[in-house]
């Protein structure tokens, strides 16, 4: 979804045109993996932080065109609202201080994305979903100007012929609060913000590292939690999951932002299959490059928001890669934690990976899906299906199993150990102390009962570059 579009308008003939030559993509690719011409190289990472602009009442602050244009950072990009900014990392590896230098990258991005808000009279933060967002914050004309967001809202109300978006999300505590209400069109899934990993392997290992990114999504939104509030009120740990789901349900069909239906195969071009078959195209630009370079395959998938999903892109070679996009952490609380989340997650799925026939057996996709739904609802209050500790058990529990499991992982790759020992502590730390991002902005609320309280201590903290579970309340 990060290209532009040549219109907002489309044709009969531009679907057929779009439909075909997307077909004539999904076989290309499906027949470079046949051939063995996909990328064999990685591992790799990256990343992707989509942040908050805010004003000095910690409300959103429109103002991502005049703040980018100042930036003039092509690494710093807009995102669906006025209010919103995404970051992106340059690619690295695990090996030696890779993680370091990412961390380092953010930080300093992060620092002058904030000095750059100020001439806005505004400020940079990242959180899952903003505790003080209102309704008429996410009005159509808070919608970013471009032709893709323009036309992902047309056509998605088109797909729904014209039905409301309906939102209904219930707190899982007996007689919690409860949300809902109908909207005309996409701008709900502003409301969301979220740190995406990617993570790039050999393709024939693609499968492997795929399947155990979903076991793993659980316990990583269990420990990462961070998006309690939506307008106000706390319903989920993890909000943005439900919110962003139903933003973009569909009225009938396969819903476009899910789990997912099944593991992977060892063929990973499969799922783009999948697309091409299941999913009616919502967005039929095909540009002017070369079916070579997927222009339709990809544009196809970045309108299916699965939680993990696969990647087309190129290395610096030129040769095609499908990597890996896991998409259920939330932004924030602090750079460190989320280098933490990252170094957590990288870890556990090279350990998992090797293992993952037996994992798959034990686990069905049906569990590591409901385990996900169950960790976005209580965080760590969750209770996981966890067939190789026995039976059901705690997510922090799961979680004290796959730091050693991550550490190893770490390790195996060559991180150097001061950084696995700094980064895995935070996790150990968050896990011992029950402190998530979530779990610290309930607490703070249920003391003061303010949310704009709640947001200027967060900032702060943030601003510290202090990890969560040392935050006080």
């Amino acid at each position: 979804m990060g290209q532009e579009l040549g219109g907002v308008r489309f044709s009969r003939e531009d679907f057929a045109k779009f439909q075909a030559q997307l077909s004539c993509e999904t076989e290309l690719i499906s027949k470079a993996f046949v051939d063995g011409a996909l990328s064999q190289d990685g591992p790799f990472i990256g990343l992707e932080l989509e942040a908050w602009l805010i004003d000095h009442n910690f409300f959103p602050a429109p103002h991502n065109q005049s703040f980018l244009d100042r930036l003039g950072d092509p690494s710093v990009v807009a995102e669906l609202s006025l209010f919103n900014i995404e970051i992106n990392a340059p690619v690295s590896t695990i090996a030696g201080r890779g993680l370091e230098k990412m961390h380092e990258h953010l930080s300093h991005t992060v620092r002058r994305c904030a000095a750059n808000a100020h001439d806005d009279v505004d400020t940079v933060v990242a959180i899952g979903m903003l505790p003080t967002l209102r309704e008429e914050d996410l009005s159509i004309a808070a919608m970013t100007p471009s032709n893709r967001y323009a036309a992902l809202n047309s056509e998605a109300k088109r797909a729904r012929k014209g039905v409301p978006v309906e939102i209904d999300i219930a707190s899982p505590e007996p007689d919690g609060p409860r949300f809902s209400a109908s909207y005309e069109d996409v701008m709900l899934e502003a409301a969301t913000t979220s740190l995406q990993l990617h993570l790039q392997v050999p393709c024939d290992a693609m499968w492997r590292f795929y399947n155990a990114s979903l076991i793993l999504s659980a316990p990583l939104l269990a420990i990462s939690a961070n998006s309690p509030f939506l307008f106000g009120k706390p319903l989920w740990h993890e909000t943005r999951i439900p919110v962003f789901e139903q933003a973009l349900g569909q009225v009938a069909g396969p819903q476009r932002v899910t789990m997912g239906d099944a593991y992977m195969g060892a063929d990973p071009t499969a799922i783009f299959r999948d697309n091409l078959l299941n999913f009616p195209v919502l967005l039929p630009d095909c540009g002017d490059q070369p079916a070579e370079r997927f222009p339709c395959l990809k544009l196809q998938n970045g309108t299916i928001w699965r939680w993990v999903r696969p990647i087309v892109g190129f290395d610096d070679n030129d040769v095609p890669h499908v990597r890996i996009e896991q998409r259920a952490l939330p932004a924030g609380p602090s750079n460190f934690d989320m280098m933490a989340n990252a170094a957590f997650y990288y870890g556990a799925a090279f350990t998992l990976a090797d293992e993952i026939e037996q994992l798959m057996d034990d686990m069905p996709f049906e569990t590591a899906s409901a385990n996900f739904y169950a960790a976005a609802q209580r965080g760590l209050g969750a209770e996981l299906e966890w067939p190789m500790l026995g039976a059901r058990c705690s997510a922090g529990s799961v979680i004290e199993r796959l730091i050693p499991a991550a550490e190893s992982g770490l390790r195996g790759q060559g991180m150097a150990k001061d950084l696995i020992d700094k980064y895995l502590s935070a996790i150990t730390m968050r896990m011992e102390t029950g402190q998530t991002g979530a779990a610290w902005q309930l607490a703070h609320f249920e003391k003061y009962g303010d949310l704009n309280k709640l947001t200027a201590a967060y900032l702060e903290h943030q601003r510290t570059g202090i990890p969560v579970h040392e935050w006080d309340v």
